[in-house]
């Protein structure tokens, strides 16, 4: 387990290096397109290269692009300005610099800390067109015109010397996260070259950190994206992993999602293509940024009377109901497992958890997934009693076994061993598979509680005892130092489900008997000591509103477990059901009778074997 995390941490460092290099030589190819446009365009127009600049002047000083358009010129040299849009949920601020979104702030959130939440600051997002114009123009190195604004609503223009101009139009619903983009082309025919059938859209967003644990942050954090008619968006990569997609096809939006927020846009028309990846910066890092977001997207440019590109911006939580109610499927973001784990999550999990919350006004979280522990136990039990009492007479019956060990300590003797034991289990009417369907019963729930609790944007901050935000870990001892496989602390509820799976296991392995059996003794082993361990591993960096769950099913089920051995399953009466079978020919179930088949076909090849051995 150590080697494969270690791996696991090796593979993920080298991704990172890899996401560098890319990212470095997407701008060094973008570098390049644009010097090449240039230098054919100068070419073209000796009477607009600049002259050479004095020695005087330092390398790195910018120098502004010429532009054969003279409003363009004018444009670029110009200053943007912000304009702020908001309602109840959001406040989002525009640039005039490019008509693009400069900051978006979710109102009703704050970072871990208290700090105000934003999905992105100033500065950490730069998105803009590229469209030919007879030159190569990128939109957001130009200064819109303002022509209409409300608290909601602004409309800005960027005209052009040839005639015509672009528009582009934000207006922010009422008491909503989703914001209407609108990209005009006004009167261009005379601008854009008739030749001309795509336009670029790129967009480049830095996400800040916004929750307690950057691991757990990390691993739920992503780009998705989605094409038309699908049924779910496809991930780039997930785990904390950078990764990049080139995607042929038509999509109809994209997310950058963070682990409990996300600014997804959505094109009407539907992009044609798009190259997107993400990258994401080191915990390390001062900037305190989680991760860099691309989009590449290309549309295809309609020669029409006035074009016109209609997008949807959603800025807002990963919060199930919301994402569903508009309808475009960006509620299957939310990672909530396969279509059995999802289904369960979705009609189960979530209908249960809005009931107790909503309809029962239960304000503690910590309540909340007691009930919902207590519940899904109760519902269960019909399938777990039958696992838990055949437990309970395997216990009952262990003297037996133990007779029968002595009675057969030889290798050579296994299989007369294997037979004995059948008949045993038979005489004391236990099914040796008993256990095993009702525990596969449980298993879809126990994943989709893992998939549910670090994804539920509805404990994110709650306190509950000694944990803070039962989205996050609750760590009771801080190293100040980082511990391979451990992190940086100790959560307490990780440590006491880690505790609480030893007696457990402990009660359940209580009847089983190894003999000398090797293999079966490093099972034991494993159940009682390396599985607690590695749960507690595994868990001390998740949220601990998970632990917790897991905590109270441990408990719970040991408490089952004793109130069907104290009231249910009382070994006397099996020991009496033994000595009155005893030299009597019992039924055998179907399944008995496939596997003594297997068990005599396997005999037989032994023998086989032993006979080619001896020539």
């Amino acid at each position: 387990m150590f080697l494969i995390l270690m791996g696991f941490t090796f593979y993920n460092s080298k991704q990172y290096e890899k996401q560098v290099r890319y990212q470095a030589y997407v701008d060094s190819v973008a570098a390049a397109e644009k010097a090449i446009a240039d230098s054919i365009y100068f070419a073209e127009h000796p009477e607009a290269v600049l002259p050479e600049q004095p020695e005087a002047v330092l390398p790195e000083t910018p120098v502004s692009p010429v532009y054969k358009d003279s409003l363009l010129q004018a444009s670029a040299a110009g200053e943007g300005t912000l304009i702020t849009l908001q309602n109840e949920k959001v406040e989002l601020q525009l640039t005039t610099k490019g008509a693009q979104p400069w900051s978006a702030r979710l109102k009703k959130y704050q970072n871990y800390g208290g700090t105000d939440l934003y999905l992105f600051q100033g500065g950490k997002s730069e998105m803009g067109y590229k469209i030919y114009t007879g030159e190569y123009i990128n939109t957001k190195d130009f200064v819109f015109e303002v022509t209409a604004r409300t608290d909601s609503s602004v409309t800005m223009r960027l005209p052009f010397a040839g005639g015509g101009y672009l528009q582009q139009e934000y207006l922010l619903h009422e008491d909503s996260y989703l914001v209407d983009n609108t990209l005009s082309f006004v009167d261009m025919d005379a601008v854009i070259p008739r030749n001309v059938s795509v336009i670029d859209l790129d967009w480049h967003l830095t996400m800040p950190r916004m929750e307690k644990g950057y691991k757990n942050e990390s691993q739920y954090s992503k780009v998705d994206y989605y094409f038309p008619d699908d049924d779910k968006p496809a991930e780039l990569a997930g785990r904390g992993k950078g990764g990049s997609k080139r995607i042929e096809g038509k999509l109809s939006w994209f997310a950058f999602q963070q682990q409990f927020f996300s600014v997804i846009m959505r094109s009407r028309e539907n992009f044609s293509s798009g190259d997107l990846s993400q990258v994401f910066i080191p915990e390390s890092d001062p900037s305190h940024d989680l991760m860099t977001c691309s989009a590449a997207m290309r549309l295809d440019y309609r020669r029409e009377e006035a074009p016109v590109y209609r997008n949807e911006f959603y800025l807002g939580p990963n919060h199930f109901q919301t994402l569903k109610q508009y309808d475009q499927r960006y509620e299957k973001i939310i990672p909530l497992g396969g279509w059995l784990v999802g289904w369960f999550t979705r009609f189960v999990i979530i209908p249960l958890f809005n009931f107790l919350h909503n309809t029962m006004n239960i304000a503690n979280f910590g309540i909340i997934i007691l009930l919902m522990t207590l519940f899904i136990k109760l519902v269960v039990l019909p399938f777990a009693f039958k696992s838990y009492s055949s437990s309970a007479k395997m216990q009952a019956i262990k003297p037996e076994i133990d007779k029968l060990n002595e009675k057969y300590p030889k290798q050579e003797d296994a299989m007369k061993k294997q037979q004995a034991t059948m008949d045993l289990y038979r005489r004391a009417g236990i099914s040796p598979m008993g256990g095993c369907l009702p525990m596969l019963l449980q298993f879809p729930i126990l994943w989709a509680m893992f998939r549910f609790f670090p994804a539920s944007i509805e404990l994110r901050q709650q306190r509950f005892l000694w944990a803070e935000d039962l989205s996050a870990y609750d760590s009771i001892v801080d190293f100040g130092v980082n511990i391979p496989l451990l992190g940086d602390h100790i959560s307490l509820f990780a440590l006491l489900m880690a505790v609480s799976m030893f007696f457990y296991s402990k009660i359940t392995t209580a009847g089983q008997t190894t003999g000398d059996d090797p293999n079966a003794k490093m099972m034991r082993a494993m159940t009682v000591y390396m599985m607690p361990i590695m749960m507690f591993f595994i868990c001390n960096s998740l949220s601990s509103g998970l632990s917790y769950y897991y905590l109270l099913s441990n408990l719970i089920t040991m408490v089952e477990t004793w109130i069907i051995k104290k009231w249910f399953v009382h070994p006397e009466d099996i020991q009496a059901k033994l000595r009155a079978s005893e030299g009597k020919k019992m039924p055998k179930s179907k399944w008995q009778m496939r596997l003594e088949e297997a068990q005599k076909m396997q005999q037989q090849a032994l023998k086989e074997q032993q006979k080619k051995q001896r020539r």
